[in-house]
């Protein structure tokens, strides 16, 4: 029982992580139906330029303006990411979204081209504080996933509920063709999207590092189980993304446990044949109507 909560606690840490990555994905599926390929790697590059800024390569900043500085960079990033792309949304959703795999490797590729193939190391300036409650251990980097999570979660429940780009972001997600008609301008709401997931995406690939390494290929790596967590919560869902990313994180946790955890890539692969079956829509699907 003991290994049983720990594993359950530490894939609710992992899923918040997913949940991060699969909001992004989610945001520009809704606004602009494209499954953005690209995401991890962009977010891989987001997180080397921290390191850069941080370790040396560049400079030796403090993280606090080194992370501001790569905001403004990935920020330019993701609206050029857009742009490359921005002809082939209105004309095929299949071509566009094969388009972020070219993306996606250019990413890499100048990441490489930066800082080369080796894996180096990128730790969170955190305070080095543990407690025991019960069976269960908790740290502070537990604690700042959590309250990240939460954050970015509640601002973007209130951009999208109370602001006028938030219900533009809407009617363009119900209904592209009547929010054309009615004068919305589409290709701002889609790069809009676009920019909040290269942040959401920055913040992840932040959070993701210290419980791993860093290379050119180990943030893409992961958000294969954000890709995972927006299947399983259906890619037309934000609250769903969120149920996905920690419904991943706790299963792979207990498969890779109990089970092996050299097959973690099948798991994944499982879920997502199994829940396309069941539910084509993701698992929340069901519960949901059309908004007017």
């Amino acid at each position: 029982m003991t290994d049983f909560i720990g594993l359950v606690w530490a894939g609710v840490i992992s899923g918040c992580l997913y949940a991060l990555g699969a909001l992004g994905l989610v945001l520009i599926y809704k606004s602009s139906h494209v499954v953005n390929f690209a995401h991890g790697n962009l977010a891989g590059l987001a997180a080397f330029l921290v390191f850069g800024f941080t370790g040396g390569v560049f400079a030796n900043m403090a993280w606090g303006p080194a992370v501001l500085l790569t905001l403004i960079i990935m920020v330019a990033v993701m609206a050029v990411s857009y742009f490359v792309i921005a002809p082939l949304v209105f004309k095929s959703d299949l071509t566009s979204t094969i388009a972020t795999l070219g993306v996606g490797l250019i990413a890499q590729g100048v990441t490489q081209l930066m800082f080369g193939s080796n894996i180096v190391s990128l730790s969170l300036p955190l305070p080095n504080w543990r407690s025991q409650l019960g069976s269960l251990r908790i740290d502070s980097y537990d604690l700042t996933v959590l309250f990240v999570t939460a954050a970015c979660v509640g601002v973007l429940y209130l951009l999208i509920e109370r602001t006028r780009v938030g219900i533009a972001f809407r009617a363009v997600s119900e209904h592209p063709f009547a929010s054309r008609v009615c004068g919305l301008n589409l290709r701002r709401i889609h790069l809009l999207s676009w920019v909040a997931a290269g942040i959401l995406g920055l913040i992840a690939a932040l959070l993701i590092v210290p419980t791993t390494f860093l290379s050119s290929t180990s943030v893409a790596s992961f958000m294969l189980q954000a890709f995972a967590a927006a299947v399983v919560g259906g890619f037309s869902s934000l609250p769903g993304a969120i149920v996905g990313g920690i419904f991943i994180g706790v299963m792979m946790n207990l498969l890779s446990f109990y089970v092996a955890a050299e097959f973690s890539n099948t798991y994944l692969l499982l879920t997502i044949l199994i829940v396309l079956n069941l539910f084509p829509q993701g698992v929340l699907a069901i519960r949901g109507g059309a908004r007017v």
